[in-house]
Formats: C-alpha cells, structure tokens, sequence
C-alpha cells in the first residue's frame, strides 16, 4: 500500500516564499483587517437592535449604521486586496516550483527517464506533474490557505466575543467544536490515503495519451483506434473511481463537521430563546451570539474542508519534491581537469562494461579500443551490437559500470559535462526537432549564429533548397517534433545543426538513414569534407556509405569482434563477410569504394 501523504511536506515548500515576505505581511494584515471587519459586524447586528428598533431612536440607529457602513467598506477593501495578494503568492509559488523542477530535469541523465525500473518517470508522467501537481499546490496557496487562516482568526474571535456576550450559551456552541474533530480526524486519514493514488491516476492518464498522440501515425496505420480507445476509457473510469472514492469521503467530512456545529448551534439558539423570554438577555445579545455562532459554525466547516485540500496538496507536494530530490548520477566533478587547448580528439576506452539497468545482458562488454585523432571510424554490427550505446558513453548519457573512457588522455568523469559536450557533434539515427522555427532548431548548434552562419550549414546539409521554400523560410514555425517535415528533412536539418556547432568530435549515427539517394550522395559529400582533421565515430547498416573509412570495427552483443579496413575483414571476419554478402551479394572482395557499392546493390 502506498503509505499515506505527509502534511508536513507542504512546509518545505514555504522557502519559496522567502523572496515576497513584503506580500506576505501585507496579505497577513488585510487578512486580520477583513477578519476583525466581520467580528464588529456583530456587535453592530447588537447595537441596531437594542439600541434602534427596541429602544426606538432613529438618531442612533443612524449612527450605528453608518458605523457599520463604515466597517463594510473596510471589509470590501481588505478582502479585495487580500483576495488578490494571496491569488498573486500562489501563481508565483506554481510558476516558481514549475521553474525550479523543470530546471533540474534537464540536469538529470538521460537514464533516468529511460530506465525499465523507472516507468513511473517517463515524459507524461512528469509533464502531469509539471502542471497537475502544481496547480493543486497553486490552490492551496492561493486559496485554501487564506480560506483557512481567515476562518481560523474568525473562530478564535467568534468564540472571545461568544463568551464575553455569554459564557454559559457559549458551552453549548462549543460543544460541537469536539464533535466536529473526530470526524476529521476519522475521514482525513482515508482522504490523505487515497490523494495520492488518485494524482497517479491521473498522471497516467496523461502519460497514455502523450505516448498514443505521439504514435499517432502508427496507432492509425495499424487501426489500433478501438483498442486504444478501449484502454484510455478504462484508465480514465479508474481515475474517476479513486477521484469519486476520494470525493466521498471529503464530502462526508464536510456534511458530518456541519451537522455537529450547527446541531450545537440549534440548542443554544433554543437555549437562547427561553433566556430572551425570561429577561435574562437582550434580543441584541442574542442576535450577536447567533452570529457569532454561524460564524464559529462555518469557521470549523469551511477548515474541516481545507484539511481535504491539504492532504491532496500534500500528495503533490511529495510527487514534485521526489524529482527535486533526484540527484544526478551523472555530473561535473567539483574541480574538473580543463580540456587541452587545442583539442587532438584522441579517444580510448579501457575495458569499458555496462549494462543497462533492469537489462540482464551487457549493452558493452569489455570494450577496448583506441580511436586517433582525425581518424574516420565506422561501427559496423546487427541491431543490438551496442554502437549506439559507445556514443552514448562518449556523452556521458551513461557512466560504464567497469572500465573508463577517455578524450585526449583524460577520464570523461573528470571533464566538465558542458565543456565535453561542446566538443562532440551528434546526429541521432531519429533526429529530434523542437517546436519553434528552422533557425531555433538549428541554433542548438550555435546561439548566436548569423543568418549567413545558418544558410551556409544548411547549403552544406543539402538542406537550404527546402528550407527557402517553406512559407517563412529559416522563419518558419515547424510545430512540435518537426512534424511538418518528412524524415529525410528533419534529418537534414539534424545534420545542419551538427555543422553549425563545428564540433571536434563528430558521431553520426545513421545519419543519412533517411535521404534518398541523390541527397545521401550530397550530403555524404558535405560529411566527408567536414571529416577531414576531424576525429569521426559513424553508425551505418549500409556498408557502402562506410566502406572508405580508415577503419571498421565490428561489434556484436557489446563486444569488438574484429578491426581493419573493408578488404581486411572480409578476409577476417566471419561476421562482417556475412553482413558485406547480404548488401551487396557474393562478389564483395574487390569492392572498397562507395560508388561501386552503390552499383553493385
């Protein structure tokens, strides 16, 4: 069982309200302001009925009620401000908190969205927290909050000014604040329960549509319409069942809390009658008591309510504060060793392991390998081999379980992750575009670059004839994911950013998978010229397109089986002869250029 939220979790978030300690006291004050306001409306309720409509003076029922019109506006005025106040430290609070978690997502390795045993932290999980977590954090504070503590000062005020007007009415009143107690104490612990388990409902609501709507394409092409519309409805009636659940239990808490005080609130007005029949209180007395009563009444009904909302805020708070309290597996060390200036690009991994968390067979298995400066590298091997994987390690989107890897002699673990990376360029087999336009896309490789900067990369890309003819031209909004685009576009344009940053380091992986002939050809012509000098790790199941590298490596199961150039293993390698004989047929021993591959597939 999913061990129940801690209220005292919500005070953690109370730093973040540090920085408008001005707002605060000044929403404090209006809240005392408004609150007193209240109070003295019933001693005014006293002195219009004793002291105007019993004792029939017009002069000082005119006084009073310009006295109380008075305290109205008093009221208007504080309740105003104070509304706004506390609306304003809760947005901030949301906005804030959405902020600082976001921020250190992107600080957090990749592994930890991507790891099997984590599969409560993918992307729509999170994003539900982002904005469904905070909103029930912004209500609390912005709301729940004020609502408690105005109802609070007015209970304590109520029942000073209860027992002045008449103590021993008072302990009737009274006697329902106890009784409305036990009840909350009841209710809340099963509402606190099931908060939580209700927010991850939800979230997984938002999780299964973002994979679905993101899927889109192959969710229609495979008609699995009925199926998923299936799923989604069950996952939502499950929502809906914990949120009712929840719903009820709030809902008896507040109906309980209600009947206690107001039940307390019937007796003394019985009570209160017979003591005005006999003389002992004025009808003024007792018209302030009763409203002192309500008030007391609704003061405990309404906080009975806010205890439901605190318990839910809590549940949210405990989901934010989880990721904020992730540490990075992965960072820059405190001192780290600064990069050689200028940078050779030599690589080395020394008996490098790893293994996947939640994976029993190693992605990497005892990779020893040395790369030279300016050398032109292929990785070659079936899906699975673990390529993929080497360029992720040299990007320290995962540290090796064994082993080390180093860049120009130095551990990658001692180098600053920012100042690593600036040196590496990545073309990803699926390239990743972002909402917004061509020229933000392809300034992830460079901020600031010029216009000129990015026509020049994307004309080496074979990319700017594409880019011009779009509507707005390097302008134009791409929507999220590039989805405007066809795959060998969206690659292109990876392959332009990659240009742009003008890395030392380059990994492609796959990265003309998705062009067609003529613009592979183009664009292996604008790689191999960015190549030269430069230390290059390529990724392609298409031997031809890597056939005239200076050395192929062959991986299979995480491990190197063979090394040489393209005649060399042919002759050496079972595997890769194998893989060479299924691209290009029985007669590859003479074939080591791309052209020729080309003509012989």
């Amino acid at each position: 069982m999913t061990p129940a939220p801690d209220p005292r979790t919500l005070l953690r978030l109370l730093t973040l309200l540090r920085p408008y300690r001005g707002r605060l006291a000044l929403a404090a004050l209006t809240l005392l302001l408004a609150s007193g306001s209240v109070l003295m409306l019933g001693q005014g309720l006293r002195l219009v009925i004793d002291q105007g409509f019993m004792a029939s003076d017009a002069a000082s029922l005119n006084r009073v009620l310009t006295l109380l019109l008075a305290v109205v506006t008093v009221l208007a005025a504080a309740s105003a401000l104070r509304y706004y106040l506390v609306t304003w430290i809760g947005e901030r609070l949301a906005a804030d908190l959405r902020r600082q978690v976001f921020d250190h997502l992107l600080t957090l390795e990749p592994g930890f969205f991507e790891s099997a045993e984590r599969g409560d932290h993918g992307a729509g999980e999170i994003t539900s927290r982002l904005t469904a977590d905070t909103s029930v954090l912004q209500s609390l504070f912005g709301s729940s909050v004020s609502m408690a503590l105005r109802n609070a000062v007015m209970l304590v005020g109520a029942v000073v000014l209860m027992l002045i007007t008449q103590p021993w009415l008072s302990a009737l009143a009274l006697l329902g604040i106890p009784a409305t107690l036990l009840p909350i104490l009841w209710f809340g612990r099963r509402v606190r329960r099931l908060s939580r388990s209700s927010q991850d409902r939800v979230a997984e609501l938002g999780r299964y549509a973002g994979e679905a709507l993101g899927g889109i394409r192959t969710l229609q092409a495979f008609n699995h319409q009925d199926v998923d519309r299936h799923a989604y409805a069950q996952r939502v009636e499950d929502a809906f069942d914990t949120a009712l659940v929840r719903t009820r239990q709030r809902a008896w808490l507040t109906a309980i809390a209600m009947l206690a005080v107001f039940a307390a609130v019937g007796i003394m007005l019985w009570q209160g009658g017979q003591a005005v029949l006999a003389g002992t209180l004025s009808p003024g007395e007792l018209s302030a008591f009763v409203f002192y009563a309500v008030l007391a009444a609704g003061a405990v009904a309404t906080l009975a309510e806010v205890a439901g909302d605190v318990q839910r805020a809590a549940g949210a708070a405990e989901r934010l504060l989880e990721l904020l309290d992730t540490q990075p597996t992965i960072h820059s060390p405190t001192a780290p060793t600064p990069l050689p200036d200028p940078l050779r690009g030599d690589i080395d991994l020394h008996g490098v392991s790893f293994c996947y968390p939640g994976r029993n067979i190693p992605a990497l298995d005892n990779v020893t390998l040395n790369i030279a400066a300016g050398e032109r590298v292929a990785l070659v091997g079936p899906s699975g081999a673990g390529k993929s994987t080497l360029l992720a390690m040299l990007l320290r989107f995962h540290d090796p379980d064994n082993g080390y890897l180093t860049l120009d002699g130095i551990d990658l673990a001692r180098l600053d992750l920012q100042a690593l990376r600036s040196q590496l360029g990545l073309v990803s087999q699926e390239p990743v575009l972002f909402s917004g336009s061509v020229a933000d896309n392809l300034r992830y490789g460079q901020a600031n670059a010029s216009y000129a900067a990015l026509r020049e990369a994307a004309r080496d890309a074979n990319a700017l004839a594409f880019i011009e003819a779009l509507p707005q031209g390097f302008d134009t909004p791409l929507g999220p994911g590039g989805v405007q685009l066809s795959g060998g576009q969206r690659q292109r344009l990876a392959i332009a950013r990659a240009l742009l940053k003008n890395p030392r380091v380059l990994l492609l992986d796959e990265a003309t998978s998705a062009l067609d002939a003529e613009s592979e050809r183009l664009v292996q012509q604008a790689l191999d010229a960015l190549m030269v000098g430069r230390t290059s790790l390529v990724i392609a199941h298409r031997l031809a397109t890597v056939v005239s590298a200076d050395r192929l490596l062959v991986m299979n199961d995480g491990r190197l089986l063979a090394a040489g150039r393209h005649h060399e293993l042919l002759a050496s390698s079972p595997l890769y002869r194998q893989l060479a004989e299924l691209q290009f047929g029985q007669s590859t021993p003479g074939m080591d250029q791309p052209a020729s591959a080309e003509r012989r597939r």
